[in-house]
């Protein structure tokens, strides 16, 4: 799950709760652990397994919107899994509707790309009849990549519902997997495949003209933009000419700018935040954490120390995806 825009509780609220917490979990030796793999699987499995009025008090926020991680139906065949996909979308809008949780439901349809016209009717009955707030996509689809102009019916939807687009890492293409990273397959995943795959699957749609034929249409990408920011620059250096050729319309620092959010999800590091924050600006960034791959207490903890103005960590923690999000 990404949280966006959550609220962090009061300090001391958390750390009651926290202190709570850790008494009931068994502590994991850190010998046991390969990656920090045991500990996030033990957080996946016990969010499967939590009751719904367990989860508000263990995600430590007072409100966000939270994406489903179901990856796998992007690989089923065509048929039944495009119902799958709606009766999961209705079971979520209900059960984040049900009791007192919808302020801490706030999900994020996810459009299926497979299936283009299927994914853009299904991203417009999740956000005009059951209230998402826009789509994630996993990336490629077994190596089909979103420039492709058969992708674009899912933007266009995007666009005019005014809802945003996240993309989320996903392996890479599997030449680049046997090229790159065979025999390093640690390198594949969240340690660094994932940026690589993701920021250059962003590149290749501003470099096909997608923002100059959708100006408004925003996308989100996490973990601090994947690395854009730090490279925007010498990016743009050295392929404004080639841009103008393609007949881009602007600069691709400027799309950049313009068309791309990220979010704080899983990279704790204020350098990297601050090279962020300098190259997009507070507007453009938004809290999230990765739970429960990622700490929620780590997250608001860096949230709470970063070297910025008041005005921009409120920004960060909650306006912007309030404004954006409509939440």
């Amino acid at each position: 799950m990404v949280e966006l825009g959550a609220q962090p509780r009061h300090r001391e609220r958390k750390d009651r709760e926290r202190d709570q917490r850790e008494q009931r979990e068994p502590h994991v030796d850190p010998a046991h652990q390969r990656d920090g793999h045991h500990e996030r699987d033990e957080r996946v499995r016990e969010v499967h397994d939590a009751r719904p009025e367990e989860v508000p008090d263990r995600v430590e926020v007072d409100d966000g919107a939270y994406t489903y991680d179901a990856r796998g139906r992007y690989y089923f065949d065509t048929g039944r899994p495009k119902e799958a996909a709606a009766d999961l979308a209705k079971a979520v809008a209900k059960e984040t509707r049900d009791g007192d949780y919808t302020r801490f439901f706030l999900f994020l349809a996810r459009a299926r790309n497979g299936e283009r016209a299927a994914a853009a009717a299904e991203l417009e009955r999740c956000v005009t009849r059951l209230g998402f707030k826009g789509a994630m996509i996993h990336g490629h689809t077994q190596g089909s990549f979103l420039d492709e102009a058969k992708y674009r019916v899912i933007f266009e939807c995007a666009e005019g519902l005014d809802v945003p687009i996240y993309l989320h890492p996903t392996l890479a293409h599997p030449d680049a997997m046997k090229s790159y990273f065979a025999g390093y397959e640690e390198l594949a995943r969240a340690g660094w495949g994932f940026a690589i795959d993701t920021s250059c699957h962003f590149l290749r749609l501003v470099f096909s003209g997608l923002f100059d034929a959708h100006p408004r249409l925003r996308i989100i990408l996490g973990h601090l933009g994947e690395g854009l920011p730090f490279a925007m620059h010498r990016l743009n250096d050295h392929t404004a000419r080639a841009a103008a050729r393609r007949g881009l319309k602007k600069q691709p620092i400027e799309y950049l700018r313009d068309n791309l959010l990220v979010t704080t999800s899983g990279n704790w590091y204020e350098p990297a935040f601050l090279c962020t924050l300098l190259a997009l600006g507070a507007d453009s960034i938004l809290f999230a954490v990765d739970w429960p791959y990622e700490a929620n207490a780590t997250a608001i903890e860096f949230l709470e120390k970063i070297s910025i103005s008041d005005a921009d960590r409120e920004k960060i923690a909650h306006g912007n995806a309030e404004r954006i999000l409509r939440m």
